[in-house]
Parts: C-alpha cells; structure tokens; sequence
C-alpha cells in the first residue's frame, strides 16, 4: 500500500517535492493544494492522477492522506502544522517552521508529545558530502575538531524577490548553515558577533558574515549572502566548508552539478568527487517512508527543534548586526536592474517561477 500525500504550496519547493514524489515508488501524490491558478494548471500537467485543490481543509479532513508537505508561505505553516496535528497526518515542512520565533516556539512544543513524525527540509543534513564528512570527523582522522568555516554565496534571490515571509537571505538561506554548523559541533552557540553590509541600500543586510564559539569551545565563522555578481556578464558562486581539526582538515566545494570532499587525514588523503544532489528530496522522503511503515522515527530525520534553533540563531545574528556598523553600499536603481534582469532570466541561480493568476 503506498503512502497517500497531499502537498500544500504548488511553488518552486512544491514542484521539487512533486517530482521526487513522482521519482519514488513508495508513495501516491493524492492532492496538491494552491491558491493561484496558474500553479494548479501547472499541477494538472504535471500530476494529472492527483486532485487539485485551493482549499487545503479537503486534504486535512480526508482520512486517507497519510503525510502533508507544506511549502506555502512561513506565515501559514503554524496554522498548517496545528490542523494536521489535529486530524494526524504526518508532517514533512519547508523551514522555518513558522514566520516569528513566538509561533515556532509555539510550533516545537504543539508538537512535543505527538505521535506521528513531523520533520523539516533542513537539506544539507540528507547531502551525501555532509554525511561522509561527518564519518570522517567521528573516525579521529582529523583529531579533534576545532574550527568550522562555512561560505555560501551566490547571485541568488534579490531582495524583495522572494524572501519577505521568511526573513532577509541570512534567515531563509543562511539558517541551513547554522543548522550544518551546530549538527557537526553538538553543541549549542555560545558567543557570536555579526556584521552586515546592506547591498543597494536596501533596508535589510544582503550579506552577512557571524563568527564565535559553541558551548565546547569549537569556534565558527559563517558567511552568507545573495551578492556574488548579479549583474556579471557569466555568473559564478563561492560555496565551501573547511572542517579544521588538530590534526587533519575536511574541505568541501561544489558547483551545483559536483560536490568534491577533499580530507588531508593523518592516515588518510582523500579526494571524493560526486553529483551534488541538489536538494536532497529523496533521501528525505525515503527516511520519511521508513519511519511511517516502521512505526520507528528515522534518527537523520531533523526536528521541528532543530529547525527553531537555527531559525533563532540567524534572527539573533542579524539583530547583532544592526548593532554596529551597517554601512549601505550600492543604489536602488541598481536593484532594480538585477530584479529585471532575474525575472527575463532562464538559466540562473534560485530563479523563482513567474505564474500568471490567468
């Protein structure tokens, strides 16, 4: 019997989620669920078999939908996530879990005592390169691991383009990298200090850069930001982690295509060179399936907790930054030409679907 779900939220994400679905053998997509209609003409192309719906209430009070997907806007997903504990679906939801730390708070403890598995897209944990490196951590090869520095920058989603319902790029992109960060040190962060730069004089920081220690003393740096080149005639990105131990170092960098592990070990040295895997949806969905037909919640699978965590940590890193300097650099004008230019563009970096309401 296959595993009955619904998505809620025919956007970008959806789609993605929809194709891996369509890609596993294990489930049924039984509903998709969207307001705008050129998403559900979308849906009815892509997905004929399933229903389209605009009102989500008809998948939450069908029985038979096992597992919800919920990759509609941050502002819902608190009320999304409190109807499907309610009528007992399992849960599967794009981060954050909610649109302020009150209501994700609020989220992680509706959930506290639950009975079916609810967990969140937090994809770099369901990346090939972060699990093999994280082997290699726990081996010894690199002695004790010391220092984390984490970089992601590319010349993605403008601001106003996209991110409104989940914060400036250092909350919706860069709280993966918190999360990747502290998932490597188990441990919670200690001290921080953030810097910010506001790109074109927009009135949120577009780069982000926050350094300082966990509670066990591994120390971090993270860098973030939809800045590298918006307008560059051929576009790039600059996209690594160093794993610093007192030993050996991990280097990881990737293209979006290959995703290569370099490890200088004391026993070992190790060049790995894989396809990257983009998101990572269906190694979500499969620990996702073995968790529901097992009765058994998928150790990898991250919690809402998780997801709260990282959600609080990037707000806090972006308040920090208003508490300096935060010098704004660029024009509006300039913006303007990079929105424009995203928009006519088909081949880019995290380019968002433009459906008619038609």
């Amino acid at each position: 019997m296959k595993i009955k779900v619904a998505i809620i939220g025919f956007g970008r994400m959806g789609r993605f989620y929809l194709q891996a679905f369509q890609n596993n053998t294990r489930y049924d997509v039984d509903y998709i669920c969207d307001v705008n209609k050129g998403c559900c003409k979308l849906a009815r192309q892509l997905s004929p078999s399933s229903k389209i719906v605009t009102d989500y209430d008809v998948i939450f009070n069908d029985p038979d939908v096992q597992l919800v997907v919920l990759c509609a806007f941050a502002s819902e997903r608190r009320a999304s996530i409190q109807t499907a504990v309610k009528t007992g679906k399992h849960i599967i939801a794009e981060k954050p879990i909610a649109d302020t730390a009150e209501n994700e708070a609020e989220v992680v403890n509706m959930v506290k005592d639950y009975d079916h598995f609810c967990t969140v897209n937090m994809y770099l944990r369901n990346s090939w390169y972060h699990s093999e490196m994280k082997k290699i951590v726990a081996s010894g090869e690199i002695g004790e691991l010391a220092i984390l520095r984490v970089c992601h920058m590319t010349p993605g989603l403008a601001p106003g383009e996209g991110h409104q319902s989940e914060g400036p790029c250092f909350h919706d992109c860069g709280m993966h990298y918190v999360d990747i960060a502290r998932w490597y040190a188990q441990s919670e962060y200690k001290t921080y200090h953030a810097q910010g730069i506001r790109m074109w004089s927009y009135k949120d920081p577009w780069w982000l850069q926050t350094h300082g220690t966990f509670e066990n003393g591994i120390v971090f740096d993270i860098t973030q930001g939809f800045v590298y080149g918006q307008l560059s005639k051929d576009q790039t990105h600059n996209s690594y982690i160093d794993i610093i131990g007192t030993k050996g170092i991990i280097h990881m960098t990737h293209d979006f295509k290959t995703a290569v592990v370099d490890v200088r070990g004391v026993n070992k040295t190790l060049h790995i060179e894989k396809p990257f895997g983009g998101k990572n949806l269906d190694v979500l969905i499969e620990r996702m399936a073995n968790s529901i037909e097992s009765g058994v919640r998928d150790p990898h699978l991250p919690t809402f907790q998780d997801s709260a965590i990282a959600s609080q940590f990037a707000w806090d890193c972006l308040t920090d930054a208003t508490k300096h300097d935060l010098p704004a650099i660029g024009s509006p004008e300039t913006l303007k030409k990079i929105i424009n230019r995203r928009r006519h563009m088909t081949n880019g970096y995290g380019l968002l679907p433009h459906d008619s309401d038609e």
